[in-house]
């Protein structure tokens, strides 16, 4: 019997791409078994798993900017630019169960010990823990601890987990990356902090902090833009080798690299991708979802 699962890849913002994958799937009646899921895809399966999806895709096209860089917290001390905090507050406030076994759905979230860099599949337990392990993009959100653990972001080991799809029992695996390359992964002149509308405030902080932050009037990559084409470039590195030994039945590559993994306030331009690809590759999933 075919048994239907679907590996949601890390991407940062471009991971709501999942939402509309997820709402096209519906439109055409192809109803995933299973989800294993990895950074924003963790957050995004376990939202679906959950049947709580529309509450997520309200939340994720209510944040806006200027709420987003609310969440900015600069203490490098704490190992991240971003509030982990957010994260617990948002599951709160979609009602996700606390434990994984309580999902609808059977779910796996993917994430890195950080000191042994092993691929840690997390499948029960605290909800809360695997989805915050699952996103600790590096540098961005701070490493979660587990069990005296302390986990990274899983996109750094297997950024779109087919492998811990098929340990759900997946026959046939639809895998989504959100982080497809169509052009150069950063030119001159992109400034991350004008896009994240925080330069000014950059500009007040103490010297020091300022040095390593801001960008000089001669266009270069500034801390957060080595930071985001790092991780992109490592994970397209990673998500090819694991795919070599490791095909899915069929992967949608959406094509969303004119958004960086912080522009989490552009949900609706990466929910319209998702909806996209499926709409384009429609006859190629109903012959394999068949």
């Amino acid at each position: 019997m075919n048994r239907l699962g679907l590996a949601l890849g890390s991407g940062g913002a471009r991971g709501w791409c999942h939402i509309g994958v997820l709402r096209g799937l519906d439109d055409l009646g192809i109803a995933p078994e299973v989800v294993a899921g990895c950074s924003m895809g963790a957050l995004v399966g376990a939202a679906w798993a959950a049947g709580r999806l529309d509450a997520l895709e309200d939340w994720a096209r209510d944040l806006t900017l200027t709420r987003m860089v609310g969440f900015i917290d600069l203490h490098f001390d704490r190992g991240g630019l971003m509030r982990g905090g957010t994260v617990a507050e948002m599951m709160r406030s979609l009602d996700l169960p606390e434990r994984i076994e309580d999902l609808d759905r059977p779910f796996i979230a993917v994430t890195t010990d950080m000191a042994t860099g092993h691929e840690v599949w997390l499948r029960e337990g605290s909800l809360f823990d695997a989805v915050r392990a699952s996103i600790s993009i590096p540098g961005l959100f701070s490493p979660h601890e587990i069990n005296g653990r302390w986990m990274l972001d899983g996109g750094l080991i297997n950024p779109v987990p087919v492998s811990a799809c098929r340990a759900l029992g997946a026959t046939t695996t639809l895998a989504v990356n959100p982080n497809a390359k169509t052009g150069p992964l950063w030119e001159p002149g992109d400034n991350i902090y004008e896009q994240l509308g925080v330069k000014d405030w950059v500009g007040r902080l103490p010297d020091p902090v300022r040095g390593l932050l801001k960008h000089d009037e001669v266009p270069g990559p500034g801390i957060l833009d080595v930071v985001s084409t790092s991780i992109d470039i490592m994970t397209e590195f990673l998500r090819k080798v694991r795919t070599a030994s490791d095909s899915p039945s069929l992967t949608l590559e959406a094509d969303l690299n004119h958004m960086s993994v912080l522009d989490l306030y552009r949900a609706d331009e990466a929910i319209a991708e998702g909806r996209r690809l499926v709409e384009v590759h429609s006859d190629a999933l109903r012959a394999c979802c068949a």
